[in-house]
């Protein structure tokens, strides 16, 4: 046997012939039970395809670095940022967020931005989008905003009916629909989008002072969308185009970038700001808090095997570290809670320890067992603390400062009360900010997604919808009514009553 040959082995490493054949009673007698080979391989292809991410599926993602360009360490300790020039390795997974594994790139869909550091304390992982905010501001309601994206139970395809019915009865929806329906929910690429944690996060200092903070990630290559016929023609031709661009430009030594900025609010500034600064709903104007630089993301490494990286890799917003922290948004507290419990159903409970996702610095705890357990599982070491054997201990000075709550009632209150409710300035001034052509291709995109409204309830939900549009901006509202065909003289019900 040549020596540069390997073996073919079984998983647990013996060493077995006829790969081609299964042991039969005979030519063409049955199979014997006995074919343990033929049980291994059958048994793990009906396991190689692993549960695909609810939302976020289909996506793709390569390595790189951080490198901090700006000294911000009097707002915050974390030490991935306590020295100008200081590198470190990142892992960045880009996504669709409706679709399928096997969907479209091109799809008209928010894309998610999801990075995890890899700092001496811990990993980080900041998961948002390419967009800064989002279609709800309370958690209970995102499993159901989800299913109107997904496939309609009676009917198992995708509906507009379902979408626009639970926007319509969610005008909170309305800024980050516009943004949807604009040719920012088209990107040309991953390379020529924006990213943002799209959250408000907490820095904390050394004296254990807190700032609120959001994060930006702008786009060195700059940016570049499709319109929605171009997306739609794209479809077409290149289902997996967005994978393809990104494997490319890395391959080929273009390695993209995108510089990395913030915004911080004070405590006080966040108890007294005309905005709620925790409503993911809502951007903090720049005029306000200007965007600071912090330091520059390059992707230049791609992963040699997509399955053991891309479709392994598991993000969540609870894994921060020392100087980075969290803040009342209502949205975060949700995810903290239900993505890390996404990734345990997904990959199971040890699902840190596959290499994608392992911190590669020191991990001691008490946690033991559970499928896939690959480290050595302790080994030895007692499994219980306290205990008087180990040396593990709690590092005080990771300790973080209390959180002041405003309120000793707790009730389920209506994020949409008096003063939570302008769902209407904001994305209004997008649309008075875009240029004419913009202006046009978002009518366009926004009248032929409404245009598959139908069903008995159509009348009702494309009349509410259009007051939110309304609403808005009149210019918008008039557009999207005359696209529709509607009676230009019984629109003005519709009409902000201001006007």
């Amino acid at each position: 046997m040549d020596d540069q040959n390997k073996k073919l082995t079984t998983a647990s490493g013996s060493p077995y012939t006829d790969n081609q054949d299964s042991m039969t009673a005979g030519p063409r007698g049955p199979i014997l039970l006995q074919d343990f080979v033929l049980h291994e391989k059958m048994a793990h292809f009906n396991r190689e395809r692993i549960p695909e991410r609810a939302v976020h599926a289909k996506g793709s993602g390569a390595y790189g670095t951080f490198t901090v360009t700006n000294d911000l360490s009097k707002y915050t300790r974390a030490k991935i940022f306590n020295k100008l020039g200081k590198q470190t390795k990142i892992f960045l997974r880009f996504s669709t967020v409706g679709g399928e594994k096997g969907s479209a790139d091109a799809e008209r869909d928010p894309r998610g931005f999801a990075l995890k550091f890899y700092t001496e304390d811990g990993n980080w992982d900041l998961v948002g989008n390419n967009t800064p905010v989002f279609f709800v501001k309370d958690p209970k309601k995102f499993g159901d905003f989800i299913h109107t994206q997904k496939r309609d139970p009676h009917t198992n395809m995708k509906s507009p009916t379902m979408m626009w019915d639970f926007w319509s009865l969610n005008p909170e929806s309305l800024h980050q629909v516009l943004i949807l329906m604009s040719d920012r929910g088209t990107p040309l690429s991953y390379r020529h989008m924006h990213g943002f944690g799209s959250h408000t996060f907490s820095f904390i200092n050394k004296d254990n002072e807190r700032h609120y903070v959001k994060f930006h990630f702008k786009t060195a290559q700059g940016i570049q969308n499709f319109t929605g016929a171009e997306a739609d023609h794209m479809k077409s031709k290149d289902m997996d185009h967005a994978q393809r661009d990104l494997m490319d430009s890395i391959e080929s030594g273009d390695f993209p970038k995108w510089n990395v900025k913030v915004q911080i609010m004070s405590e006080e500034e966040a108890r007294n700001y005309h905005i709620n600064p925790f409503d993911l709903t809502k951007v903090w104007p720049h005029g306000d808090y200007p965007l600071m630089d912090l330091g520059v993301i390059e992707l230049n490494e791609n992963p040699d095997n997509y399955f053991a990286h891309v479709e392994q890799a598991a993000f969540a917003p609870a894994h921060l570290v020392d100087g980075i922290g969290f803040s009342p948004d209502k949205m975060l507290q949700g995810r903290i809670l239900s993505y890390p419990d996404a990734q345990r159903y997904r990959l199971g409970g040890n699902y840190e320890q596959i290499p994608v996702n392992r911190c590669p610095y020191l991990v001691s705890n008490y946690q033991r067992d559970g499928q896939m357990r690959v480290d050595g599982n302790g080994g030895a070491q007692p499994n219980y603390s306290p205990n008087s054997f180990d040396s593990i201990v709690e590092d005080q000075s990771y300790k973080q400062p209390g959180l002041e709550l405003e309120s000793t009632m707790a009730d389920w209150y209506d994020r949409n009360a008096q003063g939570e409710d302008d769902h209407y300035s904001q994305p209004g001034n997008l649309f008075r900010i875009l240029s004419p052509e913009q202006k046009v291709n978002t009518i366009h995109n926004i009248v032929g997604a409404m245009s598959g409204i139908s069903g008995p309830k159509k009348d009702l939900i494309i009349n509410r919808q259009l007051c939110h549009w309304f609403r808005a901006d009149i210019q918008l509202g008039m557009g999207i009514a005359s696209g529709l065909g509607l009676n230009m003289e019984n629109l003005t019900e519709m009409m902000p009553k201001a006007h």
